[in-house]
């Protein structure tokens, strides 16, 4: 009996969208290659906040996959706490953490480290299915639906199926849509503390303000977003209204004189944050998205999910989880379109129907995160932040 011949599918991008999707595949026995242009595992390592995973989203893509255990094991049911304040770091909301030792998940969002998502669903899929330091340089298509990708180290590959999972920036992107990433107004920068310096005793205060999950500061067109990782590190995503041109300093030193004018009349501790912050971890962080309802018509042989197809801002707490989820729902229709020997014309029709389903799903939580936005960095902030959270706009998935 002949053995069945599967199709060459190549995978652009190791985040959280293009691992879930290798995941799904290679459970169901389905051959797959990630591409991903970091060189290592533990590339960026200090990099990344934590992520609040849902049941029907997050949650399921790792549950049917089998990962369900070390996610528990993992995760942070405390994290799940929940601040909001105005610029004097005062609760205006706060929503305690969830139970560890409670095990059932189904209404919980449990936090874990972008990091440690990453190790376990590395960990689970076979070292070779993940080829580091590839950086896509060009895709250009070929007969047939094919696809020919060269990346920078100089390897050229042939895929039947290229799916870009390669975010923002996407290099994949082009070949399906000509839309470009648009800015939202909003600048800023990536600041965290080491966990030996969030520890120390005379920095209780910034521990006991920011509290033990996530806590949103927002006023006056500027806002903070601080989360507390599972090693210790406490991170701040510290965003303000103003033009592109906006840059931060490349001196660390200096990169603080700049943010701490900008919150100069900001609470002690989150000033006392800044002037403590890891001056070999600052980052420029302006906030980009695609327009609400970005789609493009099927073509076949090419396709993408997560950032790569619908970028939008962290607002809503939608990113991570649209990219797990769409990583299991295309794995899954890719594995039953293979496995029961389907042609071309049947597999790309499957394609084609997820996509429509990612599209309306997408554009529901790109409008609600642009909704979110607006709001913490409009008048009404913080207020208008409690209102989100009060109305569940925030993500469900």
């Amino acid at each position: 009996m002949a053995s069945q011949t599967y199709p060459r599918i190549a995978i652009v991008g190791g985040g959280p969208a293009g691992l879930a999707l290798l995941l799904t595949l290679h459970k169901r026995g389905i051959p797959a290659t990630v591409y991903e242009r970091e060189l290592s595992s533990k590339s960026r390592a200090y990099l990344g906040g934590m992520l609040d995973l849902a049941w029907e989203s997050g949650q399921r893509a790792l549950r049917e996959n089998g990962l369900e255990d070390a996610f528990k094991k993992n995760s942070r049911r405390d994290a799940e706490e929940t601040k909001v304040c105005g610029k004097d770091g005062v609760p205006v909301f706060y929503e305690p953490g969830g139970d560890p030792n409670d095990d059932d998940l189904v209404h919980a969002r449990p936090e874990i480290d972008r990091r440690v998502l990453r190790e376990i669903m590395i960990d689970a899929v076979p070292k070779e299915a993940v080829q580091w330091g590839h950086t896509l340089v060009s895709a250009r298509p070929l007969e047939g639906g094919q696809h020919e990708l060269t990346f920078e180290n100089g390897v050229v590959v042939v895929a039947d199926l290229v799916v870009g999972a390669d975010g923002a920036n996407s290099r994949v992107r082009p070949l399906l849509s000509s839309a470009v990433p648009i800015y939202h107004g909003i600048n800023g920068a990536e600041i965290s503390i080491t966990p030996e310096v969030a520890a120390l005793p005379e920095n209780r205060d910034i521990v006991e303000g920011m509290g033990v999950g996530s806590c949103y500061v927002a006023q006056e067109g500027k806002a903070c977003a601080i989360q507390r990782n599972g090693s210790g590190r406490i991170r701040c995503y510290a965003w303000h209204r103003d033009s592109l041109d906006w840059t931060l300093p490349s001196d660390p030193k200096e990169a603080k004189k700049v943010l701490l004018e900008i919150y100069s009349d900001w609470a002690p501790w989150i000033r006392k944050f800044i002037q403590l912050a890891d001056e070999n971890a600052i980052y420029h962080r302006p906030l980009y998205h695609l327009v609400v309802g970005h789609r493009w018509e099927h073509k076949p042989g090419v396709t993408a999910l997560g950032e790569a197809a619908h970028l939008m801002s962290p607002f809503a707490g939608a990113g991570a989880n649209l990219a797990l989820l769409e990583g299991l729902e295309l794995g899954l229709a890719l594995a039953e379109s293979i496995s029961k020997g389907a042609g071309k014309e049947e597999r790309e029709a499957a394609i084609a129907a997820w996509e429509e389903t990612m599209f309306a799903r997408s554009k529901r939580f790109s409008a609600l995160t642009l909704k979110n936005l607006e709001g913490a960095f409009g008048p009404e902030a913080p207020h208008a932040m409690v209102k989100a959270y009060e109305e569940a706009v925030f993500c469900k998935y």
